[in-house]
């Protein structure tokens, strides 16, 4: 299994970036999406000309925490799991963290993917 954990400093609270990290179908900053559905726990996004189906696995608010798995698509991989966390920062801001584990090795095309991710995150929760 290979893993790849990408981070972003956002300046705005920990709640207010929750707030639209912990929206599972809520994927309005995410670059290239053309459409994002969900039903019951699966979501599907199209992008790029694509259709992945994604799987909630856990939501803790508590913890500001939300995992899921991408359970159909073109990308190929055995096995994934993300891990999307919200921390409290430095001087009132917000630490995110974006982890994946993958399977096979050398899977892992997702570290870009995700700080792009996270970049367009922050420009949606700072402005």
């Amino acid at each position: 299994m290979e893993s790849e954990t990408v981070e972003i400093e956002i300046d705005a609270t920990p709640a207010d970036v929750w707030a639209v990290v912990g929206d599972f179908g809520g994927l309005d900053w995410m670059p290239g999406l053309d459409r994002c559905t969900v039903d019951g726990d699966v979501r599907t996004i199209e992008m790029m000309g694509m259709e992945i189906k994604e799987q909630l696995t856990a939501r803790d608010e508590d913890a500001r925490s939300i995992s899921y798995s991408i359970v159909d698509g073109p990308v190929p991989v055995e096995s994934h799991l993300a891990v999307i966390t919200v921390h409290d920062g430095a001087d009132g801001g917000t630490t995110v963290t974006w982890r994946v584990d993958v399977e096979p090795e050398g899977a892992a095309l997702f570290s870009g993917i995700y700080q792009g991710a996270l970049g367009a995150l922050k420009d949606k929760v700072e402005a």
